[in-house]
């Protein structure tokens, strides 16, 4: 069913809203799924070009752009920008036609070792939490290894793989030492000190320092160029250009691998829109925006403020930092307040110089194109997302709901059943949050059993998260409504689960006709009668189809690998040999079930860890 979100967005209205900036355009199928991500040096230009009939874009594109509903875009500061951000937006949404670029490339960075005595100058396709300093990604890898090779050149640092100072005499200087572009620590020849000067002129040089070092080549090479040694003055100018390239600043990916969410707001009158930028794992993958209504003198200071409290009040996941166009008032309060819900330390900052700051502020231009250009439809989103929720939470008598969860059960003639869970938050799929279950412990087609212990996963593992107080479970958050796909006998199944739990949380039917087409809703022993053409019934059709859709997917996933063969597959540790192992020594799952640690750990090719894996996986 195509979703209500894309079915009111007029795609040739919005091409006329474009900008004509860099940036990356992201595209989305009738489901809402990302199915594409490309990057534009003008997106006025570049997304057009999809919907103009007389261009030849071949099969795949033009296959794909039948399946567009709707697009979004990121407005960048360059081209380099946009080139780093679709990369790290392709790999975190895996879209469908982005084939070519499916091979998980990396940009590399220039890694300097500062966790080592005598550090070292060196390319790295990975960004590890190991202390080292790393300056980039760059786009251009010759770019970097030429870039290295000058270091050393004008640094003289050592490039082996020795560990010093431990290493220090045990072996001869090798060839770098004799062509003067190592100074020789391997054999005590600079000391420690004076070779961590020049470490620092490195970092200070890939932090941007390049003046000097380029005036210098310039004149070599000029030099060079008078003498008629144009091999050398070539040389020269290659270095010169890959300095250059290196020399480009982005921020769309942050050396820190640090977890951050960026917040802005632009606001018009009585309207407002609050931009966040996702940073996770330093690189910008995604992005959300939210229309708020405001009174007209509401500073942004005091729009964000107010808005801090009311989106991670309803949030899972909290990242250790929180980046603000401006100081708010309540700023300290809300650090307490965050820190504690997240069990970690939470920091709300202002940048104000830098790359960080530059960050915010591209969030700011981002809010601000979406509240000029996008202030209607947003509107009318509105209507269709809270504004339905609104709808529900009054006919089942309510009060403010922001998160439902609704749930549903696959399988192929009872055989290997599978539970799904999607989130809606706002009216709006929160598909981060969506989980997906292989049922364990039962047999056949028992839907009543498998929704029992789908739901009783679900809540103790989140009482658990929620005990360890992490604040970063993937199941903390709980719903404020259970939609269960059916009638009377599902609801009581969750009912049922959540008084065993102890849990107070209100569960709600969705019910079918005769035809498999939503009809109403159940709710306190009652069916309660929608109007179709509310936007409350479309928001209950397209949740009861996504729960189904998620279901059926994952049932045909597993099909399609081959994993329907043993459920011995989900335990980490457990291999194909101790698979067998276990196999030949109990009969069936509930044999293993039953068997105690210390006997699971008797099995050959068993240890404790292993044995322990398998007993909590069915306990």
């Amino acid at each position: 069913m195509r979703s209500m979100e894309n079915s009111n967005f007029d795609i040739q209205e919005e091409l006329k809203k474009l900008p004509g900036r860099p940036g990356v355009y992201i595209m989305h199928d009738e489901n809402d799924h990302i199915i594409y991500v490309g990057k534009a040096i003008s997106l006025k230009n570049r997304v057009r070009q999809y919907f103009q009939s007389s261009r030849n874009k071949g099969v795949k594109i033009e296959q794909m752009v039948t399946h567009i509903r709707r697009f979004e875009y990121i407005v960048t500061d360059s081209e380099l920008e946009a080139l780093v951000l679709e990369c790290n937006l392709i790999k975190e949404h895996h879209p469908k036609y982005n084939t070519m670029l499916m091979d998980d490339k990396t940009y590399p960075f220039i890694k300097v070792t500062t966790n080592e005595d005598f550090p070292r100058v060196m390319m790295s396709r990975k960004m590890l939490k190991d202390k080292a300093r790393y300056f980039g990604p760059y786009t251009s890898s010759q770019a970097v290894r030429d870039t290295i090779d000058l270091i050393h050149k004008l640094y003289h640092l050592r490039s082996c793989n020795r560990s010093l100072p431990r290493d220090i005499g045990k072996e001869r200087p090798c060839l770098n030492y004799h062509i003067k572009q190592c100074d020789a620590p391997c054999q005590g020849y600079i000391s420690q000190e004076e070779y961590g000067k020049a470490v620092s002129q490195v970092i200070r040089f890939l932090n941007g320092s390049y003046d000097s070092v380029l005036n210098e080549l310039e004149e070599k090479m000029n030099a060079a160029s008078e003498a008629l040694e144009f091999e050398k003055a070539i040389e020269y100018r290659e270095l010169i250009n890959s300095i250059k390239k290196v020399s480009q600043k982005q921020k769309i990916t942050d050396s820190s691998g640090e977890d951050r969410d960026v917040l802005a707001v632009a606001s018009e009158d009585e309207d407002a829109v609050v931009q966040i930028f996702f940073i996770r794992g330093g690189r910008l993958i995604g992005r959300d925006h939210f229309y708020l209504r405001i009174s007209r003198d509401e500073s942004a200071s005091e729009i964000l403020n107010s808005f801090v409290l009311q989106y991670y009040a309803g949030t899972p996941f909290i990242p250790a930092e929180l980046m603000l166009q401006e100081e708010i008032e309540d700023r300290r309060l809300l650090e307490e307040w965050l820190t504690a819900k997240r069990g970690q330390k939470v920091m709300l900052k202002v940048p104000q110089k830098g790359m960080k700051e530059k960050l915010v502020e591209l969030a700011r231009e981002n809010a601000a194109l979406v509240l000029s250009k996008d202030k209607e439809r947003l509107k009318r989103e509105e209507g269709r997302t809270i504004g339905a929720v609104k709808e529900i939470a009054s006919l089942l008598g309510l009060g403010e709901i922001i998160r439902m969860e609704a749930f549903d059960i696959s399988n192929t003639n009872g055989f290997e059943s599978v539970g799904s869970m999607v989130v809606y938050e706002k009216g709006r799929p929160k598909r981060n949050d969506y989980r997906k279950f292989r049922i364990k412990g039962i047999k056949g087609a028992d839907d009543y059993g498998s929704m029992r212990e789908v739901l009783t996963r679900r809540f103790k593992h989140g009482l658990r998260e929620r005990q360890e107080n992490t604040g970063l479970g993937k199941f903390t958050a709980f719903p404020d409504l259970i939609m269960m796909d059916g009638g009377r006998g599902q609801v009581n199944v969750a009912l049922q689960v959540l008084d065993d739990l102890h849990l107070e949380i209100p569960v709600c039917g969705m019910v079918k006709d005769d035809h498999h087409r939503t009809r109403g809703l159940y709710y306190h022993n009652q069916e309660i009668p929608i109007d179709r053409s509310s936007e409350a019934f479309r928001l209950i059709t397209r949740i009861q189809d996504e729960a189904h859709r998620f279901a059926i997917e994952y049932h045909r996933q597993l099909r399609g690998k081959g994993q329907v063969h043993s459920i011995l597959d989900d335990i980490e540790g457990i291999g194909p040999a101790r698979r067998k192992a276990l196999m030949r020594r109990y009969l069936s799952l509930d044999e293993i079930k039953k068997a105690s640690k210390d006997e699971l750990a008797e099995i050959p090719s068993m240890n404790e860890k292993a044995a322990e894996a398998v007993y909590k996986f069915f306990h």
